[in-house]
């Protein structure tokens, strides 16, 4: 992604390099869980955020929503090798079929 998001002449400015189906928190941490078979962690209560940021900082950065698309990827054709969560918290953490064959095929 970051290598065709440098080298693609038909993608300028910013690109979102994020995966095509967004996701919430809650949902992130418990797919989370579930691949790394652990228990999900509570979510980050709303008072930490306010010790750190204020009031105002809070809502803006850790509680707001934080929903991007990859709408200039996905307008050029790019062809997500995980574009299914779950997969790719997998490929990422070792836990599962890879899309990428070894040498020899193995």
């Amino acid at each position: 992604m970051y290598h065709r998001a440098l080298w693609d002449a038909a993608l300028s400015g910013p690109v979102n390099a994020v995966a095509p189906q967004p996701v919430r928190n809650a949902e992130y941490t418990s797919t989370l869980a579930a691949v790394l078979h652990r228990p999900a962690v509570l979510p980050v209560p709303s008072l930490g955020p306010r010790l750190l940021l204020g009031g105002q900082g809070a809502r803006e950065l850790a509680c707001a929503s934080q929903r991007v698309a990859p709408r200039k990827l996905v307008a050029a054709g790019h062809r997500f090798r995980q574009p299914d969560l779950t997969q790719a918290l997998r490929h990422l953490l070792g836990r599962g079929q890879s899309t990428v064959r070894a040498p020899g095929g193995r």
